[in-house]
């Protein structure tokens, strides 16, 4: 028997942030948070989540946190 498994990304969630500064180029509203999630999976079908990375990223001077 042949048994799959591993872990595999899900899909990444973007949400602006509208009442947050950025702190590098002060510009309010700038901001995009992403959360990236990992899965286990076992034949491809999603178990339960692994870990959870969030990034922050200003849309005006392109600046990454």
């Amino acid at each position: 028997m042949i048994l799959f498994f591993g872990t595999r990304p899900g899909k990444p969630e973007t949400k602006k942030l509208f009442n947050c500064i950025c702190p590098y180029c002060q510009q309010q509203g700038t901001l995009t948070a992403v959360t990236q999630k990992n899965y286990f999976h076992i034949f491809w079908i999603k178990l339960f989540k692994i870990s959870s990375t969030t990034t922050v990223e200003c849309s005006h001077c392109k600046r990454g946190y």
